[in-house]
């Protein structure tokens, strides 16, 4: 957000106009007249809280060329008040004279000083701080960022590191998931077989999911019980709490590896190299829950969060169906199926987590068959699950897949590193809001707050979790904080690239993808075009369109290109002639549906949603190896469109693509089948595909219709439907990701 402060000078209307480059943006900004000279010795008070003035110290000592020192004189002077602030409010003051603070917990005295901190860092080549008064606390008491530290392991000073990164930008909150299918990494004494055993996986996958390759190494790490009090311990100085995630009743297979009598079939099992959702999980049996609760019992000895993570996630039905004690049990307690033996799961973990005085969070699955009492949602797949817990009186935490998964793609996926999917660029992270609309003010206030996630399963390094992180990190505090504003992205972006010096200054190893173009395909009466986005200036913008690298003598970029046959379009940034972005590269393949308008009977899924239906007939061939940025996704439904080709068309075949990656719930399409009209409104189906032909194409299928004429043609694409014994998320609805339909 842009702050415009016009200060009026009692002598007459001067006006000064500043903007500064803080993230997040306080709430209340006032410039003042003056300014703030750096000393070269800036003094602390010697009453001053120790922890918050080391903060300050070690966080500025190698970027300023000044010293710092304890004095009974000093340069910034805290009061602590007691009026009624809440905990992270501060009031901070810069005066000729001094930097005054105000403040009523150590936590608000903290948030102060990362602010003071970037002011330092914004001004060091200058020598001087700007007067100004800044009155500021956040909107939302959850602010957090997760790590996946399982599927590749980061050591104690990397996780320290993260922590670091968080305390920059006014993250409360840290996330910890410490178990899952393909490793457990906390070290729990009552079962040393979890670090013998469950820490250690024989190789990894490498690469795209699709292509199933692996690397042949074994990779393992856990963090001793030492290990998680002393990051514990630098996480509160640093005025962050840590949400530890122990996974149940599904993601559990590295723990069933080492205890597998917790399981419904007794194993053996091995601990996961795939990435994905397995079958085998928790059994709902005594000797089960009584391990669930000496785990837990040692985790809440650790940590002395409020929350604990129990996970509730991905938990296929499978062997629950298929096990006598299951089905006993659902009996037993009068349930009514599987769903609601999982509600008992989780509420027999809930009253166990409530008698230590704590409360359980979980993923938004754990709505499923009925939410526990006092349970908090984690909502990740939509907002639905934090809509549904609000209106119940649950606290939710917001943490979509569409908008803040950060292990997503941040740019054009053929420049950008290999990520899981989807993709979530810097502006779409910024322009999300945690209050749904649907929600009205009184079950607004169930919103704790907003959550971003990095999932390591294609993050080998810390290097890349860094990556990963900036700048989306900066977009999330400033949700958080409650002074995001996406009508003035281009500010928030200009402060953001502000914000790389200080980046640099650190070592930190961030994207740099917000520099690089951004397409969009548009689509109107008289086709589709490539509009190439930039928040700097288009004018520097070259194209080609037969395939060469664009110069900075290449055709100059004025308006969206009009996509007229098939081709390839090289796009790229240039400042004084020379090239500042990574060079884009988009390939157009026209049929007679290319740009056609397009009508679906059933909308995709929000986080598997591209540019709408329109995707289906934009020239764009879906990539196998990325998902969420071509292909659309539906959960459990069919795929039914209906093209209008403008007028009666000849042509002889339809071609569509079905994707196949099992690991990750998605089937190829049970059928197909096509029909013709010329009014819309009466059909004549041409012709039905099955399983095995479409199989046989592995999912690129092209139908002979012979010599057809049409205005318009419909495709019904049949869901796979329920995912049978046998394969990742058996028991469960299928999903059908579909992607170019081609007519000729």
């Amino acid at each position: 957000m842009r702050f415009l402060f016009i200060l009026i000078l009692g002598l007459g209307n001067l006006c000064l106009f500043a903007q500064n480059q803080l993230i997040p943006q306080p709430h209340k900004l006032k410039l003042q007249e003056g300014e703030f000279i750096l000393p070269e010795t800036f003094l602390l008070s010697e009453a001053s809280p120790k922890i918050e003035a080391n903060y300050l110290i070690n966080r500025l000592k190698d970027q300023l060329k000044i010293d710092f020192a304890k004095n009974q004189r000093s340069h910034i002077q805290f009061i602590q008040t007691n009026k009624n602030f809440h905990p992270e409010e501060y009031h901070l003051t810069v005066s000729n004279q001094n930097i005054s603070i105000l403040f009523s917990t150590n936590e608000g005295y903290f948030r102060a000083i990362t602010t003071l901190a970037q002011l330092l860092e914004e001004h060091k080549n200058s020598g001087k701080i700007p007067a100004m008064h800044i009155k500021d606390r956040p909107k939302f008491e959850w602010r957090g960022m997760h790590l996946d530290v399982v599927r590749h392991f980061f050591t104690v000073e990397e996780v320290k590191k993260y922590l670091d990164y968080l305390a920059m930008y006014k993250i409360n909150t840290f996330h910890w998931h410490l178990t899952d299918d393909q490793g457990w990494r906390i070290e729990i004494k009552k079962y040393p077989k979890l670090i013998e055993i469950a820490s250690k996986r024989k190789e990894s996958m490498i690469g795209p999911y699709v292509d199933q390759e692996f690397d042949g190494v074994p990779h393992n790490g856990f963090y001793t019980q030492e290990e998680i009090k002393e990051v514990i311990e630098y996480a509160k100085n640093l005025h962050i709490t840590i949400v530890p995630e122990i996974e149940m009743p599904g993601h559990a297979v590295a723990a069933l590896t080492a205890y597998p009598e917790l399981s419904c079939t007794g194993g053996p099992f091995e601990v996961e190299t795939k990435w994905g959702v397995f079958d085998d999980i928790f059994c709902p049996k005594d000797e089960t829950f009584a391990f669930l609760e000496d785990v837990l019992t040692e985790v809440m000895d650790l940590f002395p969060s409020e929350y604990i993570h129990i996970g509730g996630d991905e938990a296929p039905k499978t062997r629950w169906k298929e096990c006598a004690h299951c089905q006993d049990l659902i009996k037993k307690e009068g349930l009514k199926d599987e769903h609601e033996l999982q509600s008992y799961f989780i509420k027999r973990i809930e009253k166990f987590v409530n008698s230590k005085g704590r409360k359980i969070i979980g993923w938004n699955e754990i709505l499923e068959g009925g939410l526990a009492p006092n349970a908090a949602v984690m909502s990740w797949t939509g907002d639905e699950g934090g809509i549904e817990a609000a209106k119940q009186g649950n606290y939710a935490v917001m943490t979509p897949a569409g908008y803040l998964y950060f292990d997503h793609y941040q740019g054009d996926p053929q420049i950008e590193p290999l990520a899981f999917g989807g993709n979530n660029p810097l502006d779409k992270v910024y322009s999300y809001n945690p209050i749904p609309k649907e929600l009205n003010e009184e079950q607004g206030k169930y919103i704790l707050g907003v959550q971003a996630n990095i999932w390591a399963e294609y993050i080998t390094h810390f290097k890349q979790v860094e990556y990963m992180l900036f700048p989306r990190l900066m977009a999330l505090s400033e949700i958080g904080w409650g002074t995001s504003n996406p009508t003035d992205y281009a500010g928030f972006e200009k402060r953001v690239i502000q914000h790389f010096d200080h980046l640099d200054a650190k070592g930190i190893n961030y994207a740099k993808s917000i520099y690089n173009l951004r397409g969009n395909i548009l689509q109107d009466v008289k086709g589709i075009s490539y509009e190439l986005k930039t928040s700097r200036n288009k004018e520097n913008i070259r194209f080609t369109t037969n395939g060469e690298i664009p110069t900075w003598n290449s055709s100059p970029y004025i308006h969206p290109i009009p996509v007229t046959k098939s081709m390839t379009i090289k796009s790229a940034y240039f400042e004084n002639g020379e090239l500042k972005s990574a060079v884009s590269s988009q390939t157009f393949t026209l049929t007679k549906s290319t740009g056609k308008p397009i009508k679906l009977k059933d909308q995709p899924a929000e986080n598997y949603a591209s540019n709408g239906p329109s995707t289906l007939v934009d020239g764009v061939v879906g990539n196998p190896k990325v998902l969420g940025t071509t292909w659309l996704g539906f959960s459990g439904k069919n795929v039914e469109a209906e093209i209008d080709l403008g007028t009666i068309t000849s042509f002889e075949k339809i071609g569509f693509n079905s994707l196949d990656n099992k690991g990750s719930w998605i089937h190829l399409a049970k059928s197909a089948r096509v029909f013709i009209s010329n009014d819309g409104i009466k059909f004549e189906e041409l012709q039905k595909i099955g399983k095995e032909e479409i199989q046989k194409a592995k999912g690129k299928v092209e139908m002979n219709l012979g010599k057809q004429s049409a205005r318009f043609v419909k495709i019904i694409i049949e869901n796979a439907g329920i995912i049978p014994a046998g394969f990742p998320g058996a028991g469960s609805e299928a999903w059908l990701f579909v992607d170019e339909i081609s007519i000729d």
